[in-house]
């Protein structure tokens, strides 16, 4: 594979991960390895500069709000999608519109859960009507996986968009375009020379992105120079031996990553509401999240007792102040005896194997070896690969799941609106207006230190109350690169860009 950039059919820089594309189209992807893909061929109204945690104009030439629940943004003259197709205001709306019209489970519509409608003002301007006024996220929101700009004219506004056609249509206008596709194993990205948004022109004109079953085979590639750059994920004795080779640099950036349990409200164990939430209760009680940090993580994550990380302005301490640090099972009998739950309690646990990095299985039979330990639950664990676990697990098929989150932007609320929400993308069947009319109140409130507040009050009114996940671990960025390869760039907009790449 060619080494330089010089020429539109040479290889500049080789990207390598571990991750999956789900889907090209953004209305059925909110995942990582979808965003990876999103954020190098797609432009957005806002989004965020290489190091900044603030959303900038990037189609738009400027945006604000023109009233209290109205959120206006105008333009830049001029701009084609890849196919040369003009984008415009009406593709802006057609883009929103179909976000929340076709709301696909593995979708992030739900993000857009304040959004009332969208409307023309001119070719150039378009204005979002919101639900509630005074929308603290919305600009933010906007630089997510909601807000990438597709081609009305080549994209279906009902159904989802076969990965194929994506790339064929290219109906999307970002610093690259996909000169090639072999999905999850080979994608070659050629510079758009018509993107003039915030990114810039890329450093490098040609970046392929190859695709890993396993961290040892990416680890070696990167270990013989056959591969640049490695981002997601490589498990914690790779990191530890990697830092000491020499022709390579580990970076490491902000932490936000959150690992987590979800339990399906609908189908987890307990016949009655409160005799669930005991459950969910004993499992938080019983888990030894400082043995998985040590044990499994090597200290490359750290144990989480909220649902907002350690080092998010707004994260609180609410699962240790209720439930205490230290796995007790004791604690839990006594939680489970009180809702009349007999045990053991058995608990069909899946996990996913690829996609949160090789210590998924290891943290995972630890898991279980610390609940049945606990002599309080059987636990039944399997793992599915990741295109089915997505699929399966918004179908109600896992009663429990593990799920990671790894933050749309920089602000405590984007760990708990999708999460505890109406619609929200757990599809966990939680909801209670409680909760909802907190969530507005946050985001809502322009009084920045009285917004952390009320965050922190959220976070201990849901940890005491419904608890619909168990938070356990939460852990920094990692990527390895060649020593000759500069931009590396890992922030807080959790965005990985290919156009600060250079060798």
């Amino acid at each position: 594979m060619g080494r330089t950039d010089e020429g539109a059919g040479r290889i500049g820089v080789v990207a390598g991960t571990t991750d999956r594309i789900f889907s090209l189209d953004p209305a059925a992807a909110y995942d990582n390895g979808s965003l990876v893909a999103e954020t190098q061929i797609y432009s957005y109204l806002l989004n965020f500069a290489p190091g900044s945690d603030t959303v900038e104009p990037d189609a738009a030439e400027k945006c604000e709000f023109t009233a209290p629940a109205v959120y206006s943004c105008t333009l830049k003259a001029g701009l084609t999608f890849a196919n040369g197709h003009p984008l415009t205001a009406k593709s802006v709306k057609f883009s929103m519109d179909r976000m929340l019209g076709i709301n696909d489970p593995n979708g992030p519509a739900s993000l857009l859960a304040n959004l009332d409608k969208t409307d023309v003002v001119n070719d150039r301007t378009v204005a979002f009507t919101l639900k509630v006024a005074n929308d603290q996220t919305f600009p933010s929101l906007l630089a997510t996986q909601v807000g990438p700009i597709v081609d009305e004219a080549v994209f279906p506004a009902d159904k989802i968009m076969p990965d194929e056609d994506v790339v064929a249509a290219k109906g999307y206008s970002g610093p690259y375009t996909i000169a090639s596709y072999d999905k999850n194993k080979l994608v070659e990205y050629q510079a758009f020379p018509g993107y003039r948004g915030i990114l810039g022109t890329p450093k490098t004109q040609r970046v392929a992105a190859k695709y890993y079953a396993t961290t040892d085979n990416m680890k070696l590639d990167l270990q013989n120079g056959a591969l640049d750059v490695g981002y997601r994920s490589f498990s914690p004795t790779d990191v530890e031996s990697l830092r000491g080779a020499k022709n390579l640099t580990v970076h490491e950036g902000p932490g936000g990553e959150l690992r987590y349990i979800v339990f399906n409200l609908k189908t987890m164990p307990g016949s009655t509401p409160e005799q669930k939430l005991a459950i969910r209760r004993a499992v938080s009680t019983v888990i030894d999240r400082e043995a998985l940090a040590q044990n499994v993580y090597k200290q490359t994550y750290i144990p989480a007792y909220s649902f907002v990380p350690e080092g998010i302005p707004g994260a609180t301490t609410p699962i240790a102040d209720i439930y205490g640090t230290a796995a007790d099972p004791k604690k839990a009998a006594e939680v489970l005896a009180d809702a009349g739950v007999t045990g053991p309690v058995e608990l069909n646990l899946q996990y996913n194997p690829d996609h949160y990095g090789p210590s998924s299985s290891e943290e995972y039979a630890a898991i279980k070896a610390q609940l049945e330990g606990s002599g309080l639950f059987r636990v039944n664990l399997q793992s599915t690969e990741w295109v089915t676990y997505q699929k399966e697990r918004a179908q109600d098929s896992y009663p429990l799941y593990q799920f990671g989150w790894f933050p749309d932007f920089p602000d405590a609320d984007n760990y708990v609106s999708p999460f505890f929400g109406p619609n929200n993308f757990l599809q966990s069947h939680f909801e209670d207006p409680g909760v909802n009319a907190r969530l507005i109140a946050e985001s809502t409130q322009p009084d920045k230190q009285k917004r952390l507040e009320q965050i922190g009050e959220l976070q201990t009114f849901i940890a005491q109350n419904f608890l619909p996940i168990v938070p356990l671990l939460s852990g920094k960025q990692v990527a390895v690169s060649d020593a000759d390869v500069q931009g590396v760039t890992l922030d807080s907009s959790f965005k990985f860009r290919y156009t600060t790449l250079s060798k």
